[in-house]
This record gives C-alpha cells, structure tokens and sequence, in this order.
C-alpha cells in the first residue's frame, strides 16, 4: 500500500503545487472570485489521483478486489499527502512569494461589499473582521490550519466517491456447492 499511497499522493502534490503557482500569482487580475473557482477547479483536477491511487491498488495489490474500507484508507492517504503538498505551497506563496495577498482580498472584499449597497456600519464591520484575520494569519500555524481546510472537504468528497465506485467485494460462495453465487 505504501508504494501506491506515496506515487499517487506525490503525483497529485505535484500537480496541486505547479498548478497553484501558475494560477495564484494572477488572482488579482482575473478577480478573486474567478480565482476561487479556479483553485477549487485545480484541486479537483489533482485530487482525480485519489481515483487512480484507489484503482491502481485494486488492481495491483488487491487483484482485483478491495473493501470500502481499504479503498477510504487509501484514498485517504493520498489525499492527506496532496493537501501537505498543498499547504506547504501556501505557505511558501504566502509568506515570499504573495506578503500582500491577504490586504488585496480584503480591499476586494471591502469593494464588493460597497457595490452591493452595504451600509457604512456593515462594511465598517467587515473591515474589523479582515483585521482581526490578518492578525491571526499572520501566525504560520493558524496559517496552516486555515489552510489545511481550503483542500480537505474537496478532498474527503473525492475520496468517498471513489471508494464507493470502485470498491469491488469477494464473490459470495454459496452454501454447500462450493460454487459462486451468481445472483448479485
């Protein structure tokens, strides 16, 4: 299982990694939420692994075969390793490469607030709640724990859906004959 977790699960680290430092560093030019959509993109795209990780077990290891629980456990693994790749990227973006990155959302999300007819008291709000956040991220662990969450649902709805599809059970021996039973 090893072999397969770490193949699959660094493919897609590579492929989360080099596909947020082509798309991030243009964030402020295509807007913030075309970028959102693109990073969710992206993460589907490198969590398809998962899918192939869970397959290539199958059929390598289990010939064939594999429970739900084994396909989640390897599935699992994969993408844990995808969103280190991915929270380490971050990071590196984050702190290097992007320092402003957290001041240009918030003017972002300050704009849209005024487009949308928000009241002086409201955005004055939003405005205190993006401080207090930029506080927080600034600490590297909170960093990565809010980070972390970014990949982790897309990642455990990808890996329940291809445990599900491609978990393959032992055929069911009848009683007496030996034989499989052809019914299911």
């Amino acid at each position: 299982m090893k072999k397969t977790v770490l193949t699959f699960g660094l493919i897609s680290g590579v492929i989360i990694c080099v596909l947020m430092l082509a798309t991030l560093p243009f964030a402020h030019q295509i807007g913030f939420g075309r970028a959102m959509i693109v990073g969710y993109t992206t993460m589907v795209l490198s969590f398809l692994m998962v899918f192939f990780g869970i397959r290539s077990y199958r059929e390598n290891v289990g010939n064939g075969r594999i429970s739900f629980g084994r396909a989640l456990s390897v599935g699992l693994l994969v993408m844990l390793i995808s969103c280190a790749f991915y929270v380490i990227t971050w990071e590196f973006m984050y702190f290097f490469l992007m320092p402003d990155f957290l001041k240009e959302y918030s003017a972002y999300m300050i704009e849209n607030m005024r487009a949308s007819g928000a009241s002086a008291e409201q955005i004055n709000q939003q405005v205190e709640q993006m401080k207090q956040f930029q506080v927080l991220y600034s600490n590297p662990l909170i960093n990565v724990a809010f980070t972390l969450l970014e990949p982790l649902p897309v990642g455990l709805v990808m890996t329940l859906i291809s445990a599900l599809i491609l978990r393959k059970r032992e055929p069911k021996q009848s009683l007496g004959t030996g034989l499989p039973d052809l019914q299911n």
